[in-house]
């Protein structure tokens, strides 16, 4: 009796290793990431980033979200869409617009995979920030508030990382609150 429950104790214990280890990739938008798959395979699944994907499908950047990067891409929620000035985002999606989009989103991606302890690492090296130059030719500015590592862009709004190190084949994503807009 006692080896019967020994071997049932072991299993539960076993069960239990199996789904912390499952459940180890972050939860976006009501799915689990994968950091085997790419940056457009995994956003496409979150709930959170319908909007982000609707973007990036109009502005033509799918393949080169698929490619092999490294990207890190600061990934605004539909709430963070949302925000935007009434009729921004429709605005934005219509194809005589397509340039400004593309401006838009590339603001938001990286070259090379920065993790949140790589932006904490720049941020304490650049006296509190660190000058992160975008894909699109822009700057934002990461610094830390309390605990959070927030990102300014050229306008001045900020932007807080509210799911930090979603780590894809090519790149990382940092889901955050606000849009980041170019100048």
């Amino acid at each position: 009796m006692k080896n019967k429950i020994a071997v049932l104790s072991l299993l539960v214990a076993m069960a239990g290793a199996a789904a912390m280890a499952r459940s180890r990739n972050p939860m976006v938008g009501g799915q689990e990431m994968y950091p085997t798959k790419d940056i457009i395979d995994n956003a496409v699944n979150s709930a959170d980033h319908t909007t982000l994907v609707a973007a990036v499908k109009a502005a033509g950047l799918v393949d080169t979200l698929k490619g092999p990067g490294p990207f890190t891409v600061f990934a605004p929620t539909n709430e963070a869409f949302a925000k935007l000035p009434a009729g921004t985002v429709d605005n934005l999606l219509q194809p005589e617009n397509k340039a400004t989009l593309t401006k838009v989103l590339t603001y938001h991606v990286v070259p090379g995979r920065l993790s949140a302890s790589d932006l904490k690492e720049q941020i304490m090296a650049g006296n509190g920030q660190a000058m992160l130059k975008t894909v699109s030719g822009g700057t934002l500015i990461a610094t830390m508030q309390g605990k959070n590592i927030v990102v300014k862009d050229e306008k001045g709004d900020v932007s807080t990382i509210t799911i930090p190190n979603v780590f894809q084949s090519n790149g990382v994503i940092h889901v955050v609150d606000t849009v980041l807009l170019p100048n």
